[in-house]
């Protein structure tokens, strides 16, 4: 298993491919539908120039993005003594991030992304063009993988609701696999072909 500590150089990224068992630590962040939206509408589409009462979030971000990880992730919190901790932190589908992913990987300089079930040609693309990779984590396991949050450090734009916050988690040991790498592979594209080719034989 490769061991990945986080920010991540792009040369490391590019010596990766799928199939490839990793593990995570350092500082990542969640994001999920509302989070992306936000992120291509505030800092995209304004060539990173936000709106002003945007600034702090942005720089924050910026600080945790670039050269980093974004989590597709909706986690289960609990808060005791006035601290945050991840009850569960399983991965959510990240097919609906695909209209954006790839912006957003190429304004942060991400090297990679977690989530389940895979995305598309556009991200795939992103991948390509920015020296990432796409992590598929263990979906069914959201107890287990909250055992690698360590720490909660901070949650911007709570007001999006719980799974829809932007949390800020350092992680040890998190557990993934390589299932978009930076040449231009996926294993879901791979399955899907001999997937379609092996129903197309069974009903001719």
């Amino acid at each position: 298993m490769r061991k990945l500590s986080v920010p991540i150089s792009e040369e490391n990224i590019r010596e990766l491919t799928v199939g490839e068992p990793v593990s995570l630590s350092g500082v990542i962040a969640t994001g999920r539908d509302a989070a992306h939206k936000y992120i291509i509408e505030n800092f995209v589409k304004t060539n990173g120039h936000p709106p002003q009462a945007e600034l702090n979030v942005y720089s924050e971000l910026l600080k945790v993005l670039t050269d980093g990880v974004i989590y597709h992730c909706g986690p289960v919190v609990q808060k005791t003594n006035g601290a945050w901790s991840f009850v569960a932190a399983g991965p959510t589908t990240s097919i609906r991030e695909e209209p954006y992913q790839a912006d957003v990987m190429k304004h942060f300089r991400l090297r990679a992304v977690i989530g389940k079930g895979g995305m598309g040609a556009k991200t795939l693309e992103g991948c390509q063009e920015v020296g990432a990779v796409y992590l598929h984590a263990i979906g069914g396991a959201a107890s287990l993988i909250a055992q690698s949050v360590k720490e909660v450090l901070a949650v911007y734009k709570m007001e999006f609701g719980v799974p829809e916050a932007f949390w800020i988690i350092r992680v040890e040991d998190f557990p993934a696999v390589v299932t978009m790498d930076s040449h231009g592979n996926s294993l879901h594209k791979q399955i899907l072909e001999q997937s379609s080719a092996k129903l197309a034989e069974l009903i001719r």
